[in-house]
């Protein structure tokens, strides 16, 4: 990775984003010791200008960015990261630092929670107990959930029928936890039907 500091007194910007929820979590600049920090640490380190100094997002309120993948674009002189907060990015507490509160991308943030319940054995999780149950059961219930959607399509009560839904996506992340399938597998397989011309 050849990255080009001249542009901008040694420094090149730096997007961080979620790497469940892909939102942008904040902006910042690094020069080449701040990414060897990085690199180095696995937690994102900045050069700040007005401390002129280099800072580890998180060395004072431990709400850290764990770095999940490094990207650069096409110019060599812009970074994405792809990372995980350990809390609130923005120092006002928020989660973004462009005050962007967001359900967005939440289902990526699920379905990385319905993975640790499972790949840790909590005992104490719905979740994991209903995946340790077998494929069959965990099926049974995705069936159950849709008829119930279907239910309360019929209806006239929005909220039921959203909860319903959210049921369903809920338990059919299990499913595909339990088929070793993620949802970004199903995503690519919808991305890739944008393409067809529609069937009439």
């Amino acid at each position: 990775m050849q990255l080009d500091f001249t542009k901008n007194d040694d420094l090149v910007p730096v997007v961080i984003q979620n790497s469940a929820t892909l939102q942008v979590l904040m902006l910042g600049y690094m020069n080449e010791e701040a990414l060897s920090k990085t690199r180095k640490e696995g937690l994102v380190t900045f050069y700040s200008r007005s401390k002129q100094r280099l800072w580890t997002k998180g060395e004072s309120s431990k709400n850290y960015l764990k770095v999940d993948d490094i990207q650069v674009d096409c110019d060599m002189d812009t970074l994405l990261i792809k990372a995980t907060p350990l809390g609130p990015t923005c120092h006002t507490g928020t989660t973004s630092c462009f005050g962007e509160e967001t359900s967005k991308g939440f289902i990526y943030a699920l379905e990385k929670t319905i993975n640790q319940r499972i790949d840790e054995d909590d005992p104490n999780s719905y979740t994991n107990k209903l995946f340790k149950r077998g494929i069959n059961k965990v099926a049974q219930k995705v069936g159950e959930e849709a008829v119930e959607v279907v239910i309360e399509a019929k209806d006239d009560n929005d909220d039921l029928f959203k909860n319903e839904m959210a049921d369903l996506f809920y338990h059919t992340l299990i499913l595909l936890k339990a088929k070793n399938i993620s949802f970004n597998e199903v995503e690519e397989v919808l991305a890739s039907r944008s393409s067809l011309p529609d069937v009439k």
